[in-house]
């Protein structure tokens, strides 16, 4: 597939679905007048996101491979040829399972919680939501060294096709166009809407996990942990399926943390006494 062989065609994909998915959202009035996202919520958007793209990926990716290049260097490139669909499947099962593990321990241990903790400090979603996290959360972040691991070992084509439909999907998940609601909104397609939602992940079924009490039946910020595969949550007990959106979103009792404490804890820290990143 000579797409494939375009440079930095992962780059070019995911920042034209965030495009495509934020100009439908500004076109839905997301960003107007009553938006409550702050210039905080800006700065923690955009330079997390900005991070993410132009460092962290560019810096964990040589290093998966210099790391494999010592310590087996006979095995690199060992999987060019494998069969395009079904090595791909491989790479975007491994990434996303090893992403539904870390995200779901990031919500049982507190020191991952911290990093993890600006994701859902978001009090509306929006595609930029999607990149909330310290970005030493990101550092860590398990499936980002697989994929720079499946490139070294000759997945690379896999990797790119694996990345922009994950992309796709969690943005999709994240963005406030809301494209699921139609399924529901017509009987017809409910039966569609069974499978899809509990294949992949949904507005419905993130919106959930974002909510921020799951004291109204609705949201499920202890569960729906899945990124693109939402039958993660099904297989290991922790989806909660309704069809409908939470009305509020956040943490309880938020400070307000600065911009500078979300993304670059421990390293800086809030100087609210009260905030869970305060020591």
């Amino acid at each position: 597939m000579a797409i494939l062989e375009i440079k930095y065609l992962d780059v070019y994909a995911v920042f034209s679905i965030l495009i495509i998915f934020g100009l439908i959202e500004v076109l839905g009035g997301l960003y107007g007048k009553n938006s409550k996202r702050s210039k905080n919520d800006w700065y923690v958007e955009l330079l997390s996101t900005l991070q993410l793209f132009a460092f962290i990926k560019p810096v964990i990716f040589p290093l998966s491979a210099l790391l494999f290049a010592k310590l087996l260097p006979e095995y690199r490139n060992s999987f060019i040829g494998s069969t395009l669909w079904v090595s791909t499947l491989f790479v975007s099962i491994g990434d996303d399972l090893l992403q539904y593990w870390y995200h779901r321990k990031a919500h049982e241990w507190p020191w991952l919680w911290k990093l993890h903790r600006p994701h859902h400090t978001a009090r509306e979603m929006g595609v930029l939501v999607s990149y909330r996290n310290a970005v030493l959360y990101y550092v860590l972040m398990p499936n980002i060294w697989w994929l720079g691991t499946a490139t070294y070992f000759g997945l690379y084509r896999e990797v790119l096709i694996a990345i922009i439909i994950k992309q796709v999907i969690v943005t999709g998940a994240h963005s406030e166009a809301r494209w699921d609601a139609f399924l529901y909104n017509h009987k017809i397609l409910h039966p569609l809407a069974w499978l899809i939602e509990r294949l992949i992940s949904t507005p419905s079924t993130h919106f959930s996990h974002h909510g921020k009490s799951s004291n109204d039946g609705v949201s499920n910020p202890d569960g729906n942990f899945s990124n693109m595969f939402f039958i993660w949550d099904v297989i290991f007990g922790t989806a909660l399926i309704t069809r409908k959106y939470p009305e509020v979103y956040g943490i309880p009792d938020d400070p307000d943390d600065s911009w500078q404490s979300h993304l670059y804890y421990p390293f800086v820290k809030s100087a609210k006494s009260s905030s869970e990143i305060a020591t």
